[in-house]
C-alpha cells in the first residue's frame, strides 16, 4: 500500500464528469460536503458534448434530449440553483413521430388525449388501446413502475412500496405486474394493437435501452419510454446540451467543490481488511487524492473491478467480467442550409422521428446486427433540435441529428452485400462513411432534395464513441443490455460479497452510472440516490 498523507484532499471524490457524476457532485456540494470531481477527458461531460462541427451550426455529439431529467427528482432538487446557473431548458409542441420509407408518417404533439385522436385517424382503434396504455402506465401502475426505477432497489422505501401494492393488489396482481413486465414487445403489441403502423411507431423506442421487440422485457420499455415523451416532451438544452454541463459545473464549484480534467484515474486507494476495508482516496494521472468520506465512481463494472480495485473478491470480479455490453451505436451530423423537405410536412415540427418500415424490420436489422452483420435497412431516429431551439443554426439552416442503434461492435458482413467489409472486423473510416452514406440514401425518400442542402456530414462510429467516452465500451451507448439479468436489482450484476446496485465490497465505496440502477437514459438517478444516501436532507449519512 502506498503512504498517504494525513490531510484528505476532499470528504468525497467523485470519479468521471457524467450526467450522474455531476448530478451527485451538485447535490453533495449544497449540502455542504467538500466534493472532489476526477475527469479523465480534457472537458466534462460525459456523453454530454456540443460542438460546433460546422461554421455557425452547434451539434450535440452525443446525447441531445432530456425528458427523463426535467422530469426526474434530480431536476426537481436541482432546479432552482441550475436555473440561476443559466440553465434553460426549452421545448415545442410536438414530441415525436414516424416517417415509414415511401414518405407517409404521422406527428404527435405533446399531449396523450390529441395523440390518441391522431393515431385513432391514421390506424383505426390504436388510439383507443395507445390512451388505454398510457392510463394505466401513469393511473393504476404508476406508483409501483416508477417507485421501482425511482428509489434504492434495496432500501427501506422499496418494501415499503412492494408491501403496499401487495396489500393494494394481492399477491396474483404482484404476479400478473411482474409477468407484464417481462413481456415482449412484439407479443404485447400483436395481442393490443391491430395495426402495423402503430406497431412501427412504438418498436424503435425499444431499442433506446438496448433491447429489441423480441427481447424480454421490450414491452414496458417500449410503452413507457413512448408514453413518457408524448405526456412530457422533448425538451433541450438552450443553446446546447453542453449548458447543463456548464450549470452543473457551476453550482459545484459555487459551493465549493473542485473538479478536474485531464485526471484520469488510475486506482483506488483501500485500507483495512476484510469488512474493515475502506476506500480512502484513489491515485489519479500519478497523484494521491484523499478521500475522508466516500470514493464514488461513475464507470463501468468491467473498470470498477478490473483497473480500479483489481483486488475485489474474486465472486464480483467473475460476475464484472460477465457484465453484458450491447450493440454499437452510431451518429451522424448533418448541417443543412434550410430545412428538409419531408412529404409528411408536419414532420419538420417534431423533435424526433424514427424512420423503418415495420416493427418487423426493426426485429430483422437487431438480429442481423447481434449476428455481426450492418443492417440492410437500419432503424433512424432522426433528431431535429432546430425545430425546438432555432439558436443552434445559422438564421434559415437545419440539423439533423441522426441515431442509429443496430450495429455490430465487431463487423463479419453486410446483410445487403454492398459494403466491404474488414477482414479483422474493425470499424475504419471507410466503413464508417459507407454506412454514412447508406444512411443518407435512406433518407432521401422521405426528404427529397436533401443532398443538395448538406453543408456538411460529420460521423461518429461505435469505435468513434468509446473513443469519445470509455464508458461506450464497444460503442455501447447504454452502457449495457437492459435485459432482466441486467434491470432493476439486478443491474449490473446479481449481488456478491456486498456489491448489489450502487454499493460494493467496501462499504464507503459507490458505483454510479448508466451501468447501475435506474439505467441508461440521462436522468440523473444513480446519482440522486446515492447523494441522497451520502448526504441525507435532515439526517445523517449511513456510511
Amino acid at each position: 500500500m502506498m503512504s498517504l498523507s494525513s490531510a484528505s484532499d476532499a470528504q468525497i471524490i467523485v470519479v468521471g464528469s457524467g450526467m450522474n457524476s455531476l448530478v451527485c457532485a451538485a447535490l453533495l456540494a449544497q449540502r455542504g460536503k467538500s466534493v472532489l470531481v476526477l475527469e479523465r477527458n480534457d472537458r466534462l461531460g460525459g456523453c454530454i458534448r456540443t460542438e460546433e462541427l460546422f461554421p455557425g451550426y452547434r451539434h450535440d455529439v452525443l446525447s441531445s434530449w432530456y425528458p427523463l431529467f426535467v422530469g426526474g427528482p434530480a431536476y426537481a432538487a436541482l432546479k432552482p440553483a441550475l436555473r440561476a446557473a443559466g440553465l434553460e431548458f426549452v421545448q415545442c409542441d410536438y414530441t415525436t413521430g414516424l416517417a415509414l420509407p415511401d414518405g407517409s408518417g404521422i406527428a404527435l404533439k405533446q399531449d396523450v388525449a390529441d395523440s390518441a385522436r391522431r393515431l385513432d385517424a391514421w390506424a383505426p382503434g390504436d388510439g383507443a388501446a395507445f390512451g388505454a396504455m398510457a392510463q394505466r402506465l401513469f393511473g393504476e401502475d404508476a406508483a409501483l413502475t416508477f417507485g421501482l426505477l425511482g428509489q434504492n432497489p434495496y432500501g427501506a422505501g422499496m418494501l415499503k412500496l412492494l408491501f403496499g401494492e401487495w396489500r393494494r393488489r394481492g399477491l396474483d396482481g404482484l404476479m400478473a405486474f411482474a409477468a407484464d413486465s417481462l413481456e415482449s414487445f412484439r407479443r404485447w403489441s400483436e395481442r393490443e394493437l391491430r395495426s402495423d403502423a402503430a406497431r412501427a411507431l412504438i418498436a424503435p423506442w425499444v431499442l433506446h435501452t438496448g433491447l429489441g421487440p423480441d427481447d424480454a422485457c421490450s414491452a414496458l420499455i417500449g410503452k413507457l419510454t413512448f408514453a413518457a415523451v408524448v405526456a412530457g416532451g422533448m425538451p433541450v438544452v438552450k443553446g446546447g446540451s453542453q449548458g447543463v454541463v456548464d450549470a452543473l459545473a457551476k453550482v459545484i464549484e459555487q459551493h465549493g467543490g473542485r473538479l478536474h480534467t485531464g485526471a484520469a484515474v488510475e486506482r483506488i486507494l483501500t485500507h483495512g481488511e476484510g469488512r474493515r476495508r475502506r476506500a480512502v482516496g484513489v491515485i489519479a494521472a500519478g497523484r494521491e487524492y484523499r478521500a475522508s468520506e466516500a470514493v464514488v465512481c461513475n464507470v463501468t463494472p468491467g473498470q470498477l473491478y478490473g483497473a480500479l480495485l483489481p483486488d475485489a473478491p474474486e465472486p464480483v470480479r467473475r460476475r464484472a467480467a460477465g457484465y453484458r455490453h450491447g450493440r454499437g451505436g452510431m451518429q451522424i451530423h448533418f448541417a443543412l442550409d434550410a430545412p428538409p423537405d419531408w412529404r409528411t410536412p408536419e414532420l419538420r415540427h417534431v423533435p424526433l422521428v424514427h424512420l423503418t418500415e415495420s416493427m418487423e424490420q426493426v426485429c430483422a436489422s437487431v438480429t442481423e446486427a447481434n449476428n455481426g452483420l450492418l443492417p440492410a435497412r437500419p432503424t433512424l431516429a432522426i433528431g431535429q433540435p432546430v425545430a425546438v431551439d432555432a439558436s443552434r443554426a445559422p438564421a434559415g439552416g437545419w440539423i439533423l441529428w441522426v441515431q442509429m442503434q443496430e450495429l455490430p461492435v465487431r463487423v463479419k458482413g453486410d446483410a445487403a452485400g454492398l459494403i466491404d467489409t474488414p477482414a479483422d472486423g474493425r470499424w475504419t473510416e471507410a466503413l464508417r462513411e459507407a454506412v454514412a452514406d447508406r444512411v443518407q440514401a435512406r433518407l432521401e425518400p422521405v426528404m427529397p432534395g436533401l443532398a443538395q442542402r448538406i453543408v456538411g456530414r460529420r460521423s461518429y462510429s461505435p469505435a468513434d464513441l468509446e473513443a469519445l467516452n470509455c464508458n461506450l465500451v464497444g460503442g455501447d451507448p447504454y452502457a449495457g443490455i437492459c435485459s432482466p439479468d441486467q434491470f432493476f436489482w439486478l443491474r449490473p450484476f446479481a449481488g456478491s460479497q456486498g456489491a448489489r446496485g450502487h454499493r460494493t465490497p467496501l462499504r464507503n465505496l459507490f458505483h454510479i452510472g448508466a451501468a447501475t440502477h435506474p439505467g441508461p437514459g440521462l436522468g440523473g438517478g444513480s446519482g440522486y440516490l446515492v447523494a441522497q444516501h451520502l448526504a441525507p436532507r435532515g439526517g445523517r449519512s449511513e456510511t
